[in-house]
């Protein structure tokens, strides 16, 4: 596929965007007048720039496009659902799509998780799982036991309470948040683990860290504990071996719900539809998804929750208690059509891919530690981090704040290929049709990307190789 070129146009929309669209994430000085890369159009693995560049497209959007750009099965989905049935009020009525898309995922969740609720997106799924632990809570008669334990690196999602528990630094800096209901954790990273700590070391510290807070605070007073099974966006942090199985065994001795955050887990980015269980061998009371629960063609999200807490709830004796949480758009048939058939092509052969892909995908980006810059490759699945540093002794990220990554994304780009940059990382989480041919293809990009970093910050004087 091409596209015309589109100087024109992309001018406008750039034009149009620093007039009057507020970006995401922005910073102080630019909000409200900035404007970013455009795409005009996609198809697969690509997306095209206004000159109809091709891009590979590194991080799959945001995690999220796992079936690919383009795919005309999710198109006609959504073209024949909105002429069956655009909307209908989740109040009111229920609509097939939605209670179809319950059914399905009921039969692919681990232990009794079998109902599902449904949100626009992962920050109201993991705000929906939060505000069920404390009607929960609640209705048992335990009004004390709402504090929610999370970890440094974590990101949970951009309202108020799931913004509460993120754990990277400039998610908070300038922000507000619920201080008082959130217990913060170590990030489960081995790589920043203390030197000479081995890894079974490093992972009774951090049991013994959640064991010591459960003391502190009181199990009466604590709700949940909220985990990513990878910590995404903290930069594809993957815990130790038998952390979660540890952690989630703590919770289940003190009566503490696990909600496991699989908005980017789920759906095929490790190769199964939910990888609680099937990868990290945990059963949770709750998991959230979004993302590739649609690869991204409609906004929806959702969670799935255990029948044993519905049963609680229902023989509570509070029968009248009403849980106050719902949205315009919850159980949109349109969305919950696209997620039908996004499951459908997923089982259809996408899984399989990236088992069989996945390895080869992991392998190729290790030949990347030979470069200096390169402080490790990690990676699980079709997602991996990119850690830049200073030094290899020290393991110090570059001093150079958000700069190395975007330096590495641009000189990328400008060779075809998109990276999700944090900070001093690079991420990389392409759709599940990638082949190994264009594998090969990502990696002699991203080395050429980071070796030019190397090059600029030598001729500037800002590292010394």
């Amino acid at each position: 596929m091409s596209i015309q070129n589109n100087h024109t146009d992309a001018d406008l929309i750039s034009n149009l965007a620093r007039q009057h669209l507020v970006q995401p994430w922005p910073t102080a000085g630019a909000m409200g007048a900035e404007t970013r890369a455009f795409i005009g159009a996609g198809d697969g693995l690509y997306v095209y720039d206004e000159n109809g560049k091709a891009l590979m497209d590194g991080p799959a959007g945001m995690w999220c496009v796992n079936v690919g750009h383009r795919n005309a099965d999710l198109a006609r989905v959504m073209h024949e659902q909105a002429l069956q049935l655009g909307y209908a009020s989740p109040w009111y009525s229920v609509a097939d799509p939605a209670a179809r898309l319950a059914s399905e995922i009921a039969k692919r969740t681990p232990g009794d998780l079998n109902h599902s609720f449904f949100t626009t997106g992962g920050s109201a799924a993991v705000d929906t799982a939060l505000r069920f632990m404390q009607f929960y809570n609640n209705v048992r008669g335990k009004p004390e036991k709402k504090r929610i334990v999370s970890r440094g690196a974590a990101y949970h999602g951009s309202t108020y309470l799931t913004g509460s528990l993120n754990g990277k630094p400039r998610d908070r800096d300038w922000m507000d948040q619920a201080t008082d209901l959130v217990i913060k954790l170590s990030a489960p990273d081995p790589f920043r683990r203390p030197k000479g700590m081995s890894l079974e070391a490093f992972t009774d510290h951090l049991v013994d860290e959640f064991r010591t807070a459960i003391a502190t605070h009181g199990a009466e007073r604590i709700g949940a504990f909220v985990a990513e099974p990878i910590q995404a966006s903290g930069g594809v942090i993957i815990p130790p071996p038998g952390y979660l199985q540890r952690m989630h065994a703590l919770t289940r001795e003190h009566d503490i719900l696990y909600i496991s955050d699989e908005v980017v887990t789920a759906f095929g980015r490790l190769g199964s539809i939910f990888a609680s269980k099937d990868v990290f061998g945990i059963e949770p009371d709750i998991i959230t998804f979004a993302k590739g629960v649609t690869s991204g063609y409609f906004p929806l999200g959702g969670l799935a929750i255990s029948d044993q807490l519905l049963e609680q709830v229902r023989e509570s004796g509070k029968d009248d208690a009403m849980f106050a949480n719902g949205y315009t758009y919850s159980s949109h048939p349109i969305g919950c059509a696209v997620a039908l058939k996004n499951l459908e092509l997923l089982e259809g052969g996408l899984l399989q891919n990236v088992h069989a892909v996945a390895p080869y995908f992991q392998a190729q980006l290790q030949t990347l530690t030979d470069l200096p810059l390169v402080g490790e490759v990690r990676g699980l699945g079709l997602m991996a981090c990119v850690e830049c540093v200073a030094d290899r002794q020290s393991n110090n990220p570059l001093a150079l704040d958000v700069s190395v990554g975007q330096r590495i994304d641009a000189h990328c780009q400008a060779l075809g290929l998109m990276v999700r940059p944090i900070i001093h990382m690079c991420v990389m989480s392409p759709p599940l049709m990638i082949s190994r041919a264009q594998v090969d293809e990502m990696v002699s990009i991203l080395r050429q990307g980071i070796t030019r970093t190397m090059d600029d910050l030598v001729r500037e004087g800002l590292w010394k190789g």
